[in-house]
């Protein structure tokens, strides 16, 4: 039987072990200890002594504390989801039975997920007996969204192959010039024989190329913060062509449109990585206590772009902050998640609104602070603010959109946005919960719905505040 105490452990292990493409033999070899032993390990059916712990630990660069987290954390919370749902309304389990299937065997965990996630499909389309039945206008639920949130997820949104090509192209630029866009102009032009412009492009079109082949026109609407990465993204495309395939056929991604759209995130990340190379990032991240809007304006990047390449920072030996993402629009719809600090966010359903993700959009390009306590007791130290995207015409509509940061309470010292805060104070922390189907928070005056257990009881001589605040 494995050990239930650290049951997350050996598959952390086995990823990193995976990630970085060792073998067995040769991590064994270097842990001093037999393959099999490791093998065992890896599968949670031997206990880690803590110097067995610290040598893993030294081995991949991390510290002893950071293996022992996991994402089978974040597997459990998707699992209370996906059972809070009203098809398991009349099934009696319980927290400890999903977080005993996520910890024990989190593939059979997400392999329920996978099937829950076909069934939305099916059921999204009406019914249909096959996702390729469905129409896709009638499509709500796109299967390939969360995949891609998995795949980020299980690689920690490190991807070592990229990281070396950006390195190696930035390289070259710098060479090239004392201007970034510069020489990548010069780099584009010498190595593939391309340039770019900006011109006038359909509506709802950002990039493409012109019918010569060699001319890559740019959208003249976006800011140039957007333009300049768009062109680092289709450089990304061709330069790492090759890390993408094999980081794609790598992956466990679903055979429909999922490994597209990854090619697409790929090419984002080698974008992020070119923009804002790995160690000068990372230094200034350090020096400027992760100050974002003070990084957008060293590294010429958006505040969503900083943001965003803030999560990657996981090298072996070199690592940031762990930190948690979410972007959301107006409606509550959440188009991007991630998650190192270890606050679940919600996979299917909408997020707290007590979250500060949601109160930014009352104070629109302002930082919102919040030290955000989840039911289990974890208390997270998070930062958001609100945007818009496009408009950049006469009377075109804008995306007004929150993007979440943040991470455990233990790193808040490290982000400038904790100085003048008790941290201590307790007053000061917000109860929030995953979604109102699975908040355990009875007292709560902003539910949406009642939790997947409730019973109703009413007492004609009293009356709850909230509708759901008796059982």
């Amino acid at each position: 039987m494995g050990d239930k105490s650290t049951p997350q452990i050996g598959g952390r292990i086995r990823r990193l072990r995976r990630q970085r493409r060792i073998s067995q033999a040769d991590l064994a070899a270097a842990i001093a200890i037999s393959p099999s032993y490791l093998n065992l390990i890896e599968h949670n059916r031997r206990k880690i002594t803590v110097p067995l712990l610290f040598r893993f630990a030294g081995y991949f660069g991390i510290e002893a504390g950071e293996l022992a987290e996991s994402d089978d954390a974040a597997l459990a919370g998707d699992l209370m989801e996906l059972f809070g749902d009203d098809i398991f309304a009349d099934t009696d389990l319980t927290n400890l039975e999903i977080r005993d299937l996520a910890y024990s065997n989190p593939a059979a965990g997400r392999a329920v997920l996978r099937l829950f996630d076909k069934y939305r499909e099916l059921v999204a389309g009406q019914g249909s007996a096959s996702a390729s039945t469905v129409p896709e206008e009638k499509t709500r639920y796109h299967r390939a969204t969360d995949a891609i949130s998995d795949f980020v997820q299980e690689n920690a949104n490190h991807f070592p192959p990229l990281e070396e090509a950006a390195e190696r192209v930035r390289r070259d630029i710098d060479n090239a010039s004392d201007s970034f866009e510069v020489g990548l102009r010069t780099w584009l032009g010498n190595v593939f024989g391309l340039n770019w412009r900006l011109a006038s492009l359909p509506r709802g079109i950002a990039r493409r190329m012109a019918p010569d082949g060699r001319m890559v026109e740019i959208s003249d609407v976006l800011p140039p913060q957007t333009a300049l990465f768009s062109v680092a993204h289709h450089a990304g495309t061709l330069a790492a062509r090759d890390q993408i395939a094999t980081i794609i056929e790598q992956s466990n991604l679903p055979q429909n449109d999922a490994p597209a759209l990854a090619r697409n995130v790929l090419a984002s990340y080698f974008a992020a990585a070119l923009i804002m190379p790995y160690q000068p990032f990372l230094k200034a991240c350090q020096e400027y206590r992760y100050d974002v809007d003070r990084l957008a304006r060293r590294f010429g990047a958006s505040f969503e772009q900083v943001c965003h390449r803030m999560t990657s920072l996981q090298r072996p030996g070199a690592q940031g902050v762990p930190l948690h993402l979410v972007r959301t629009d107006i409606a509550g719809n959440i188009s991007k998640r991630f998650s190192l600090s270890g606050i679940h966010i919600p996979r299917h359903s909408g997020a707290c609104p007590r979250w500060n993700v949601y109160s930014a959009f009352l104070q629109p390009g302002r930082i919102n602070i919040q030290l955000s306590q989840m039911p289990d007791g974890e208390t997270y130290f998070c930062i958001a603010r609100s945007f818009e995207k496009g408009g950049h015409r006469h009377n075109a509509q804008r995306r007004h959109l929150s993007l979440g940061l943040g991470c455990n309470i233990i790193h808040a010292r490290h982000l400038i946005y904790s100085d003048g805060i008790d941290l201590s104070n307790t007053a000061q922390i917000v109860p929030i919960g995953v979604g109102c189907r699975i908040c355990a928070r009875m007292e709560c005056e902003q539910r949406a719905q009642p939790p997947a257990n409730h019973r109703f009881e009413f007492d004609d001589q009293t009356r709850a505040e909230s509708l759901y605040g008796r059982m």
